[in-house]
């Protein structure tokens, strides 16, 4: 298990457009990703679930990978918020 904590560092926050971008790339992994804002754990494959989480500008979420590719999810998915999510 991998566990990292994440800045979201777009304006906009996490929207649907980033949403799709982070199911996206977690679709291309066989491990498990799910994502911790406050109290919520939610699935980081699922869209909608992603959006509920109503991270915003600067907002951390605490990201959790685990599977046989969790090392090489959670780098992508780091280097995806890093580079605010390609937008």
């Amino acid at each position: 298990m991998v566990s990292k904590e994440l800045t979201v560092c777009n304006r906009a926050g996490i929207h649907a457009r980033p949403a799709a971008n982070i199911v996206k790339v977690a679709n291309k992994f066989k491990s498990e990703l799910f994502l911790e804002k406050d109290t919520m754990k939610i699935n980081g494959k699922s869209i909608m679930g992603i959006i509920t989480l109503g991270a915003t500008y600067q907002s951390t979420l605490t990201m959790i990978c685990d599977g046989p590719d969790e090392q090489e999810m959670a780098e992508a998915i780091q280097i995806l918020f890093q580079n605010r999510f390609e937008e």
